[in-house]
């Protein structure tokens, strides 16, 4: 059974940061490229960035290229999100997800920006 356990929001100012978790287990992580999504208040799930199985390539949103830093370690089963630059428009749930299966999200981490 995939669960993904995502951790690390939490309240912070514009332009703070902040370093997401996603733990995974139940499946061969190192074999899936992995995926966080967001939802924020209101409106519906949004890609966020993705990482291939090795970490060689990612890709992110326009919405948060240049900002947010996508990684993994593979041997510790564990993807990340470092997001830097946070604006008030990043405020949302954040999960992560394998691959682009989003039905195997975890139950999210929130994520508030405010002054």
């Amino acid at each position: 059974e995939v669960q993904l356990v995502e951790s690390g929001g939490g309240l912070v100012q514009p332009g703070g940061s902040l370093r997401l978790s996603c733990a995974a287990s139940g499946f061969a992580f190192s074999r899936y490229s992995m995926t966080w999504v967001r939802r924020a208040p209101g409106k519906g799930l949004e890609w966020v960035s993705s990482i291939t199985s090795g970490g060689g390539f990612t890709n992110y949103a326009d919405s948060v290229k240049g900002r947010f830093t996508i990684s993994r370690d593979n041997a510790k089963n564990t993807l990340y999100l470092q997001m830097n630059s946070l604006k008030l428009e990043d405020t949302a749930v954040y999960y992560c997800a394998r691959d682009f299966d989003y039905g195997t999200r975890g139950q999210g981490t929130q994520v508030a920006v405010s002054s």
